[in-house]
């Protein structure tokens, strides 16, 4: 987003126009407040482990920003996160010390200067001044200085250069991804995965494209509580491929009335497009369970289908807080929804083929969230794969034994990753006991969207097949889907 204190692109390889040096003031340093806040929620990111897409819209609605400059604290936010690896990079070799030698400020208001140097074309005086601006009204004055010094040598190279520069030497993965903002770890697996659900390795760099583009703000719309149609006439559009979404066109979403009434709520078309899968699948009438039900949009869902007929729904969630949200999701359906605050593995026996329906939304590195929490890229680790699918093996395992014969279960993530989503079905099915075959998901996807089977389509698994959705494709998180019928 261009600034009002100037976005003239410097010539490239050109410094831009110097920075006088200017005595400290008695005075408070002025900041623009959209960078003020895009610069604490940055330091709560790093030193507390925090989420941006948390902060930040409740920081904008107590600010009572203009419409420019929430949008700069949502740009300098979002923005500074996803290039975090380049960025990083970049103010290493300009330091002539690691970040992680840095003090939280001082390395954030730099991580910021440098996205509006590279990415936003902010004229580099402008940049530079505001970096140190930053340092003086949080009162890090001995800092002022070397984030100044920093900053000028950052404007001496455009993006390419520094990239040119910072990938010598390195592998193909490292520049790609300091190329398009991911760690190389990331750019392997989601090479892999490509191949791994049936997709051309060459869409990779679209993939990464994708994952730095903000997501689109869409709602679900609840059958028999909101009326789409109107929500989308008043402000947006339906959702290409769910018949339950609308895509906002721009303001709060959580002002809208449907949305504070619980009628609504804001949900990828995605995670919207999974649960209608097994809505959609056939199967005998009885209860529902969600087996890892926070923070309930997909419950919410279900419970909303369900009470069309009476069916009964139940909830686990094993966080507190988490099965709190779950209950706030259903308050304004009118359906028997019992949410239980558990583990879904540790169900008693007496849920033992009960429900006709389960939903098994596991726990997953969210590498197909990525475009929606930017800072997950960096603090995901390979190892994360590995420690989460006894976890994923155990839920699913789980789901198919508490599922009644001719009964439907969908594994569901938000990640891509094969060792998350076809390896763990082709295992579970290997080792279960039970008669399960793998349904022709695609199809019933297709059935529910008017698009064609084969654009929804991850590779066979036994007779059946998998859904993969793709940022770069479908415009949505990349949400897997396997829907497994107990035969016996």
């Amino acid at each position: 987003m261009p600034e009002s204190s100037g976005d003239r692109k410097p010539a490239p390889g050109k410094p831009g126009p110097g920075v006088k040096r200017r005595r400290a003031s008695h005075g408070r340093t002025r900041v623009n407040p959209g960078r003020r806040i895009a610069f604490d929620v940055l330091i709560a990111v790093d030193d507390d482990d925090a989420y941006a897409n948390l902060l930040l819209p409740p920081r904008l609605s107590r600010a009572g920003l203009s419409t420019a400059d929430a949008g700069l604290a949502t740009e300098l936010t979002y923005g500074t996160l996803r290039g975090r690896g380049l960025y990083d990079a970049i103010i290493a070799h300009a330091a002539g010390r690691p970040v992680s030698k840095l003090d939280t400020p001082a390395r954030n208001a730099l991580r910021l200067g440098a996205h509006q140097l590279l990415d936003m074309n902010t004229a580099a005086h402008a940049a530079v001044n505001e970096a140190v601006g930053l340092m003086r009204a949080t009162k890090h004055m001995k800092a002022a200085g070397f984030v100044n010094a920093v900053m000028r040598r950052i404007s001496e190279r455009t993006r390419t250069e520094w990239i040119d520069l910072v990938t010598r030497g390195a592998s193909d993965d490292e520049q790609i991804g300091l190329t398009y903002a991911h760690p190389a770890w990331i750019v392997t697996a989601l090479r892999r995965s490509l191949t791994a659900h049936g997709r051309d390795a060459g869409e990779l760099t679209a993939l990464l494209a994708a994952d730095n583009v903000p997501a689109r703000v869409c709602l679900t719309a609840l059958p028999g509580l909101a009326d789409r149609e109107a929500i989308a006439a008043d402000c947006g559009k339906p959702t290409a491929l769910s018949p339950l979404g609308v895509e906002l066109s721009s303001g709060d979403p959580y002002a809208l009335p449907e949305v504070q009434a619980g009628q609504a709520r804001v949900q990828d078309e995605g995670s919207q497009l999974v649960v209608l899968g097994l809505t959609a699948a056939p199967a005998p009438d009885g209860p529902v369970l969600d087996l890892c039900a926070g923070p309930g949009g997909k419950t919410a869902i279900l419970a909303a289908d369900a009470a069309a007929t009476g069916t009964p729904v139940v909830a686990c969630d094993v966080s507190a807080h988490r099965a709190e949200l779950v209950r706030d999701s259903v308050r304004a359906i009118d359906a028997a929804v019992t949410v239980l605050n558990t583990d879904g593995r540790s169900l008693t026996d007496e849920h033992l083929g009960r429900y006709t329906r389960v939903l098994a939304d596991v726990p997953c590195t969210g590498l197909g969230a990525l475009r929606r929490r930017p800072e997950a890229r960096w603090r995901r680790k390979p190892e994360d794969v590995e420690a989460l699918q006894p976890i994923q093996r155990e839920l699913l395992t789980r789901a198919i034994e508490l599922t009644a014969p001719g009964g439907v279960v969908a594994y569901t993530t938000c990640s891509p990753h094969h060792g998350e989503t076809i390896d763990i079905v082709t295992e579970v099915l290997t080792a279960s006991g039970t008669d399960v075959e793998v349904l022709d998901a695609p199809a019933i996807l297709a059935d529910v969207t008017g698009q064609e089977a084969a654009q929804f389509a991850s590779a066979p698994i036994g007779t059946g097949q998998a859904v993969q959705l793709w940022p770069h494709v479908h415009g949505t998180d990349g949400m897997f889907l396997a829907l497994l019928r107990r035969t016996g």
